[in-house]
C-alpha cells in the first residue's frame, strides 16, 4: 500500500482573516500595555518625594516608565 500524501489547502480568505485577527490582537495588547503604564505613572506621581526615594525612584524616572 503506497503512502498517499494529502495536501490540505486553507479555505479561501482564511489567511487574510488570520492576519486581520492577529493585527486586532496586537492592537489590543498595545492599548492594554499603554494603559497599564499610564496607571503606573499616575500612581507613582501621587507619591511624595520621600516615598519615591524609599523605592529608589525620582520624579524624572516616572516619565520613563
Amino acid at each position: 500500500m503506497a503512502n498517499a500524501s494529502v495536501q490540505a489547502h486553507a479555505p479561501l480568505g482564511a489567511i487574510t482573516i488570520h492576519r486581520v485577527i492577529d493585527a486586532c490582537v496586537s492592537a489590543v495588547r498595545s492599548v492594554v500595555d499603554w494603559n497599564e503604564a499610564r496607571q503606573t505613572r499616575k500612581a507613582l506621581s501621587a507619591l511624595s518625594d520621600a516615598q519615591l526615594d524609599d523605592i529608589g525612584l525620582t520624579r524624572e524616572q516616572i516619565a520613563l516608565i
